[in-house]
């Protein structure tokens, strides 16, 4: 698979440990960081909207901001997760493409295994397709 990745200047560590990470498991990076965040994120869901990436993975200090500006996209279904179990439900109920986390929330670790279970779940499909139609009429 192919994760656009954004992250903001005090997550920086944290995205290389991501990146590594993601490159591990066999999958490419394209990261659209810079030094404005609305505009990175906006990239990098517009990457994913279009499929030039299968997924997104954004990280700012808190995760709200890249979340914010996610969630805005049309067509985008963004999760602000702190654990690995929302990470998986997410993409599973919600067929989220995009995952928000907060470099001061969550440690190294954590954030390899909230990394894997997104990119390891798949959307379950059938009754949940109801709520990620409703989701993608707001935006």
């Amino acid at each position: 698979m192919k994760i656009a990745l954004t992250s903001d200047c005090a997550s920086e560590s944290r995205k290389q440990m991501v990146v590594r990470w993601v490159e591990e498991l066999g999958h490419e990076i394209v990261d659209y960081s810079g030094e404005d965040t609305v505009s990175a994120v906006t990239r990098a869901a517009e990457a994913v909207k279009n499929g030039e990436a299968d997924r997104g993975i954004l990280l700012d200090e808190f995760g709200s901001l890249s979340y914010m500006v996610a969630a805005k996209q049309s067509g985008i279904v963004c999760a602000q997760v702190s654990d690995e179990h929302s990470a998986k439900m997410t993409r599973d109920h919600n067929n989220s493409t995009i995952i928000a986390m907060g470099s001061a929330i969550i440690g190294d670790r954590l954030a390899q295994e909230i990394v894997s279970a997104f990119l390891e779940a798949e959307y379950s499909g059938g009754r949940h397709q109801i709520r990620v139609d409703m989701l993608n009429k707001m935006a």
